[in-house]
């Protein structure tokens, strides 16, 4: 019995760090950027970690187009490549502090 409660302690002590360890990831996550372009550079956009656009950049190329649905489609495919971007980056993050132990997706 004495053997199960030492390792019992045992990881409560991993758990702990580990749990440590993810506030601090996800601290560093907020401060971390991904950059993204759409239709050939026409887009530029910088996403934070919290999933905020940062900047925007349009070529004004694209406005003189006047073709305000080519504009929204370049926008969106940005926007949503962005936040895959960051969704991998957390995921690496994570899955480097847990060693890939395949907890449940909001467990920390």
């Amino acid at each position: 019995m004495f053997g199960n409660k030492a390792q019992m302690a045992g990881m409560m002590k991993k758990v702990k760090k580990m749990q440590d360890d993810m506030a601090k990831m996800q601290e560093e996550l907020k401060r971390k950027t991904t950059e993204v372009t759409a239709g050939g550079g026409a887009i530029r956009l910088v996403m934070n970690g919290e999933k905020q656009i940062t900047e925007l950049k349009i070529d004004p190329a694209v406005l003189e187009a006047q073709d305000a649905e080519m504009l929204e489609d370049l926008v969106t495919a940005a926007v949503n490549e962005a936040g895959r971007k960051i969704d991998d980056m957390a995921s690496q993050e994570v899955n480097r502090i847990t060693g890939g132990m395949g907890l449940p997706p909001g467990m920390f």
